[in-house]
């Protein structure tokens, strides 16, 4: 079977995307599978073999190497952001009726857009923080904001991974920096009201047709909420159990498969909550988790006692069975 490994993005999460490509690229069955790393960044989309590059034919994603026309049976895609990440490159392959790995397309786009991840789950009752929700251009004033929010706040752009553009404000003379940090980001932020509690990372899936909770981690970062730097330069302690008590593990695992299901997800996905007084809070779901060696949800695998290899036979065989919605 011909797999395309599917890396990179057009976004600066496309570095953490090649190390995730690389690790499912290690562990694909090289008895049953045949691997192509496939490379999508802003200067190309191209196969990558004995470091040459081969031009991905767009037209129907296939590829010319060294003579061999190679037509992929399936998509196995990890890239992070956009396009691989809200719904483009799913769409594109539901076009061209190539089976793709993960959630389609619709829940791609639906959960890397955060305002309205959380007005879908508004009606599961499933608590969040407040939120406020503003474009580029319209004016708020920040007393109206601490009023309704209260201090500290958080800035995030609406469509965005890794924390990229996330600002803790603190203080109501940092607003201003936060926005422009930002809409750096994107067209559309949420201002959030601040959870204290524990955080949680929970890695849910699909495996072998049941929706089933990897496992819970928890966030202890060192800087002053989990940013890019606590995710992936070493500034954070990730601790595989999280040391929950037992009721409240439970309420966790139970509210996580919930969300799932709730956003009609299939495949890998990392839900993070924050844990107040024993609740947990919904912050985002991510549909394409890092799966770098460093990445939480691979943790999460070896701590179930579920070899990452077998992870991804379960993938591709639920892709295999997807049919594109113009099919149905």
């Amino acid at each position: 079977m011909k797999v395309a490994v599917v890396m990179g993005g057009y976004s600066d999460e496309s570095v953490i995307s090649l190390r995730s490509g690389k690790l499912i690229l290690s562990n694909l069955d090289k008895s049953k599978y045949e691997a192509f790393e496939v490379h999508i960044l802003s200067d190309g989309w191209y196969a990558l073999a004995a470091d040459k590059k081969y031009p991905i034919n767009r037209a129907d994603f296939s590829v010319e190497i060294d003579g061999r026309h190679i037509k992929f049976d399936v998509a196995v895609n990890t890239i992070h952001g956009t396009p691989g990440e809200d719904g483009h490159m799913q769409a594109y392959w539901e076009l061209l009726d190539l089976p793709y790995s993960g959630c389609g397309f619709y829940q791609s786009a639906l959960t890397f857009n955060k305002r309205d991840t959380l007005s879908v789950l508004s009606k599961f009752n499933i608590p969040r923080a407040k939120s406020i929700y503003l474009s580029k251009g319209q004016e708020i004033a920040v007393e109206k904001i601490v009023a309704e929010l209260g201090i500290p706040f958080f800035v995030k752009p609406n469509q965005s991974g890794s924390s990229l553009g996330v600002s803790k404000v603190n203080d109501v003379a940092d607003f201003d920096k936060a926005l422009e940090f930002a809409f750096a980001e994107d067209h559309d932020i949420l201002i959030e009201s601040y959870l204290k509690g524990t955080e949680v990372s929970v890695g849910v899936l699909n495996y072998k047709g049941r929706t089933t909770v990897l496992g819970l981690t928890e966030i202890v970062s060192q800087n002053d909420f989990f940013d890019y730097e606590a995710k992936y330069e070493g500034k954070s302690e990730e601790i595989t159990p999280a040391r929950l008590d037992q009721e409240t593990e439970k309420r966790v695992r139970e509210t996580a498969a919930k969300a799932y299901e709730a956003l009609g997800m299939s495949g890998f996905s990392r839900t993070d909550f924050i844990v107040m007084d024993g609740i947990p809070h919904f912050i985002e779901m991510n549909t394409n988790p890092g799966l770098s060696q460093q990445s939480i949800f691979p943790q999460q695998a070896a701590h179930a006692g579920i070899a990452f290899s077998d992870l991804l036979d379960n993938e591709i065989a639920l892709a295999l069975k997807r049919k594109p919605l113009w099919k149905k």
